[in-house]
């Protein structure tokens, strides 16, 4: 298979910073402890405070989509369900 990166950024409206920064914290500290996660960064845009730049790498494919599923149900998905995203999905063979 083969590593998977995950990078990009999102794009979180005004309205909804403080909820998204707050969620970040646990939302961080649950992905590291994932089994296959190698690396996640997820950091406020130093230029424009409601982008916050995403660069993720996981093991494989099966890890990369247990944090998919892990994420799609947890209060962090909740809190960005309607949120931009604009991620370019990479496979290191």
């Amino acid at each position: 298979m083969g590593k998977i990166i995950l990078r990009g950024y999102i794009i979180v409206p005004s309205d909804s910073l403080v909820a998204v920064k707050s969620g970040l914290l646990i939302h961080d500290e649950l992905t590291k402890k994932e089994l296959g996660c190698i690396k996640f960064e997820v950091s406020q845009d130093k230029n424009n405070h409601n982008k916050f730049n995403v660069y993720e790498e996981f093991i494989d494919e099966e890890a990369f989509n247990n944090h998919q599923l892990r994420v799609a149900n947890s209060k962090w998905g909740e809190a960005t369900k309607n949120i931009q995203r604009y991620y370019q999905k990479i496979r290191v063979r």
